[in-house]
């Protein structure tokens, strides 16, 4: 069992460097390329610190390129020298360590959107966080299903046909997630079954969204058969069981919750807490009894 977390680091004070569309428009590749740069070597000081602690899981931020997918920037991050003496650093570690790594693009990557500009910007959003993680040693890219657009079960349908068109390399590393308003894992089951994407369980999400329905975790199981360890997503409301905001922390009632449900299954879990790896610590450091 690995545990992580998300993207910042509050003993590293971490900042990811971002881009105004101006600034790159008067700056230029080089200005993207610089602040790329400084967050590539943040990633690799973020990892480099988790070994450390014994934090083997952690989710890279998407943020690494500035302005990644826009058209301004024509710079060839992937191929650049530069970027990938970074990135095979950060992969080293990785591979060494057997360090999990994913990522979660953002609400405005939308698989099921009912417009085809909107999908073709999200696929393109897709393989960049493709290309990212693939030259960061990660195997996980997390996706919610996206809206309901007044019909679910055509947005289930719509999700799954449009999964089936991405090539092989998405394909492999992209995990749907059950959300705190819409989708739930009934819902997320029922699009796996349609194209065979692997279940990202989020305890948090389920115990506040779920039609009344238990959850089936040998189901959700299933769905990773081929695709290595399962990952799942845990919270602590942030003034109760059903907040849907974060937590500073995780309670030991709430991960007991999920070790209870998992029974002794090896899972992976992404820490989703304000502090971050302050968060994660105290139960990395239970687990090895440290």
């Amino acid at each position: 069992m690995r545990l992580g977390y998300a993207c910042m680091n509050t003993e590293l004070k971490t900042v990811f460097k971002t881009l105004r569309l101006a600034t790159a428009e008067a700056e230029g590749m080089e200005k993207i390329k610089d602040l790329t740069l400084i967050n590539m070597k943040t990633t690799l000081d973020i990892v480099q610190w988790n070994i450390e602690n014994d934090i083997l899981f952690y989710r890279a931020s998407s943020s690494i390129v500035p302005l990644s997918t826009h058209p301004v920037n024509t710079w060839v991050w992937w191929e650049d020298p530069d970027f990938l003496l970074l990135a095979n650093q950060i992969r080293s570690i990785v591979q060494a360590n057997q360090m999990r790594v994913s990522v979660h693009p953002g609400q405005y990557t939308v698989l099921n959107a009912q417009k085809p500009e909107i999908v073709k910007k999200s696929i393109e959003d897709l393989e960049y966080h493709d290309k990212l993680i693939e030259l960061l040693g990660g195997s996980d890219i997390i996706l919610h299903t996206g809206g309901a657009y007044g019909d679910k079960e055509a947005a289930k349908a719509r999700f799954a046909e449009n999964y089936l068109k991405l090539s092989d390399s998405l394909k492999r590393k992209l995990r749907l997630e059950n959300d705190d308003k819409t989708f739930t894992v009934r819902d997320v089951l029922d699009v796996s079954k349609l194209c065979g994407v692997p279940i990202c369980f989020d305890i948090h999400h389920h115990n506040v969204n779920n039609d009344g329905q238990p959850v089936d975790f040998d189901e959700i199981l299933a769905t990773w058969k081929g695709f290595g360890t399962p990952k799942i997503h845990i919270s602590t409301g942030k003034e109760g069981f059903t907040d849907l905001r974060h937590h500073d922390f995780v309670s030991e009632e709430d991960f007991n919750q999920l070790l209870l449900l998992l029974q002794g299954t090896d899972a992976d879990i992404m820490f989703e807490a304000k502090l971050k790896e302050q968060a994660v610590l105290p139960f990395v450091r239970k687990l090895l009894n440290k």
